[in-house]
C-alpha cells in the first residue's frame, strides 16, 4: 500500500512544469502522495502565484518557455529573499555544471527527470525536516 505523506508532512507544493504530459504525470504522482498541488507553466506563472499565496515548496523545471526556472528563482530570491520557499530543480540534464547553476541561482536542492515516486517521496521527507513542517511540530 502507498503510504499518503502529506498527513505527516503538510505542504503547499506549487511545481513549474510547462509540458502537459509532464502536468499530468506530476499530479498523478503528488495524488498519490496525498498531495494536491498547483501548477505553473512558466517562471511569470511562479512568481504570479507566489505573490497571491505562500507555498513551501516549489518544484522548478529549469527549460520552460517565456522564464525559465533559473530566471524566475532568481527573481525569487530578490523579492522574498529568506521568506522564499524551498526550491528544488527539476531537469533531465544531469550534469555537475547543471546542478551547480541551479544552486547558484538560489536553488535549494536539485532532482532529475523523469521524476519517480520514490525520489519524490524522499525527497518531500528531507525537505519538510529542512523547512521544520511536520504534523507534530504543528500540534
Amino acid at each position: 500500500m502507498i503510504q499518503k505523506i502529506n498527513e505527516i508532512y503538510p505542504l503547499n507544493i506549487l511545481v513549474a512544469e510547462d509540458t502537459a504530459i509532464n502536468q499530468k504525470l506530476i499530479i498523478r504522482l503528488f495524488e498519490m502522495l496525498g498531495y494536491t498541488i498547483h501548477i505553473a507553466a512558466n517562471g511569470y506563472e511562479v512568481i504570479e502565484a507566489l505573490n497571491l499565496m505562500k507555498f513551501d515548496i516549489v518544484f522548478m523545471d529549469i527549460q520552460m518557455p517565456e522564464m525559465d526556472g533559473i530566471e524566475a528563482t532568481r527573481q525569487i530570491v530578490t523579492q522574498w529573499g529568506d521568506q522564499k520557499p524551498l526550491i528544488v530543480a527539476m531537469t533531465a540534464n544531469a550534469l555537475k555544471s547543471d546542478k551547480e547553476k541551479c544552486l547558484a541561482a538560489g536553488m535549494d536542492d536539485y532532482i532529475c527527470k523523469p521524476l519517480t515516486f520514490d525520489q519524490v517521496r524522499t525527497g518531500i521527507e528531507k525537505w519538510a525536516q529542512l523547512l521544520n513542517v511536520t504534523r507534530k511540530k504543528l500540534q
